[in-house]
């Protein structure tokens, strides 16, 4: 057990390395082949115990930025509970590669012939417990969390370009089962070395197959080409990082409107201009001050805005929006969050949860939830017809909320955040990585676009351009493909991820109920052999 804690430790490790941030994206199917070898044998407590700690090293170290500002108790609860689910994953792999597989029972043999080999790496288990485990943790507890999944980690790498075929559940599918062949490789290599005159074959097969799915990405398209349109985002930047980022609420509203009118005195009219989320936090709608300073911003740039602003509606509560200006005429579509974050935007059992900290009552008003996807369709005299798909912060992660607004016709997805809350971490880089899939994912050019960076034009072929820095003022301006055709994961949707995990199902049913009673008796070490009775050697 000692060795296999030591081996889920050094595998959360590498995983942590994987993100952006660091970038090494090539460790990613390494830890998965780590912990896959710690769980391999190992008893369904054992698999808990192993679990845990790799996810628990993982998600300390790649979620560090959500406890910057508000102390340790949030982040260590917020890693603690996403742990859980890589728990559960470790009991289940340990379940599967230790217990034989019932196979189809076949006339003139016993039921102990009818099962496969004991103890061993099941690469395709291995995948599949992953896909399962990411969609629990994606949906579970408040509506999920589905941050650093194993996808969002190969944004540069040959992989990534499987998200057009699967979305991020394909992706994570095919990180894991090269991480799963990759182990596979090395069990079997290290139980030739023990038995000198064994073939080598399959340790070599194993590994020609883990560099076979890993570079299997690039023979997918991700075409780029579309009819252009003329994309400016404005990071308008803020007074001072932090949970205080916004006590100069007009200050924001004032950099992103005197950065948009110089932007617009130096360059072509673009064909639409995207602010960040939180742009406005003086609610425009019911402000004639705020409003006057879009409409100043709207006169110069001569082109409608997208702004991020806070409404303050439907009293008490508060709603995180994206509305349409045009010029000429004012808010003509709104868009609101449909995903609210918790403990961040809303406070779920706030009596309860202030027991552990005073830090929930930051958060004065609960906001909002929206009710349905919402797509921009931007007037335009000459230009493109531009169809904008807005999604706010955290919402980029989540596959359906994003998939919607492909379905709705969008031909252009944007992406409003605000990273101030985050200080200069890693938090704004691993968000940029999620958008850069969803490029590939659904074939649209992204503008993803942050009060104070990073920021981004990303092509359909998930290539970021002109990045920002942290905590300047910036204006990303360029021409981005429209596309309208569907890729093989919008036309799927979620049902890839469905059948994966109905089959990770149907395989853990089946050796639970037909390992017999030496299933029962715990998975046998190797060189030893269970029967009904006693152990021997």
């Amino acid at each position: 057990m000692l060795r296999r804690l030591v081996l889920a430790v050094v595998a959360g490790a590498a995983l942590v390395l994987a993100f952006p941030g660091y970038d090494v994206w090539v460790l990613a199917p390494v830890a998965v082949a780590l912990l896959a070898l710690a769980t391999t044998g190992a008893r369904w407590r054992g698999g808990l115990l192993i679990g845990f700690v790799a996810g628990l090293v993982f998600f300390l170290g790649s979620l560090h930025w959500s406890g910057i500002y508000v102390g340790a108790l949030p982040w260590v609860a917020l890693a603690v509970s996403q742990a859980v689910f890589v728990s559960l994953m470790g009991a289940v792999c340990a379940v599967l590669q230790s217990r034989p597989l019932p196979t189809r029972l076949r006339p003139g043999r016993s039921a102990r012939s009818t099962t496969a080999p004991g103890p061993r790496v099941r690469p395709l288990v291995v995948a599949l417990a992953w896909v399962g485990q990411e969609a629990l943790r994606d949906r579970l507890p408040y509506g999920g969390f589905p941050w650093v999944r194993l996808a969002f980690s190969q944004a540069d790498s040959p992989l990534g370009r499987l998200a057009a075929l699967g979305g991020a559940p394909g992706v994570t599918f095919g990180v894991a089962l090269a991480g799963g062949l990759l182990a596979a490789a090395v069990l079997t290599a290290y139980r030739t070395l023990r038995r000198p005159r064994a073939p080598v074959t399959a340790a070599l097969a194993a590994l020609v197959g883990a560099a076979a799915v890993t570079t299997a990405g690039l023979l997918v398209p991700l075409p780029t080409q579309g009819q252009p349109a003329q994309v400016m985002a404005v990071q308008g930047n803020v007074p001072q990082a932090g949970l205080e980022f916004n006590a100069q609420r007009r200050a924001v509203l004032d950099n992103h409107v005197q950065a948009t009118v110089d932007a617009a005195a130096t360059g072509p009219t673009p064909d639409l201009v995207v602010w960040p989320e939180n742009a406005s936090d003086i609610d425009p709608l019911r402000n004639p001050d705020a409003e006057s300073q879009i409409n100043r911003a709207l006169s110069a740039v001569r082109a409608p805005i997208v702004v991020g602003a806070l409404i303050e509606e439907p009293l008490p509560n508060l709603s995180n929006a994206s509305i349409l200006y045009v010029p000429g005429v004012g808010a003509v579509a709104r868009y609101v969050k449909q995903h609210p974050v918790p403990f961040a935007e809303y406070i779920p059992s706030r009596s309860f949860f202030r027991r552990f900290s005073d830090k929930v009552d930051l958060v004065r008003a609960d906001f909002a939830a929206g009710t349905s996807p919402e797509v921009f369709r931007v007037p335009s005299a000459a230009g493109p017809e531009i169809v904008a798909g807005p999604v706010i912060c955290f919402e980029v992660a989540y596959d359906d909320l994003v998939r919607a607004n492909v379905q709705l016709g969008a031909n252009l997805l944007l992406v409003q955040t605000n990273n101030a809350t985050f200080g200069f971490t890693d938090e704004s880089v691993q968000q940029l990585a999620i958008s850069r899939i969803r490029a590939m994912e659904h074939g649209r050019s992204v503008v993803h676009v942050s009060t104070v960076g990073v920021s981004a034009l990303i092509t359909p072929d998930g290539t970021a351009h002109q990045a920002s820095s942290l905590f300047t003022r910036d204006v990303l301006r360029g021409d981005l493909p429209l596309r309208s055709a569907r890729t093989v994961a919008t036309v799927l949707g979620p049902w890839p991820e469905y059948a994966a995990c109905a089959f990770l199902v149907l395989l853990l049913l089946a050796a639970l109920v037909g390992s017999g009673p030496s299933g029962r008796a715990g998975p046998a070490r190797d060189g030893e052999v269970r029967g009904p009775g006693r152990p021997t050697r």
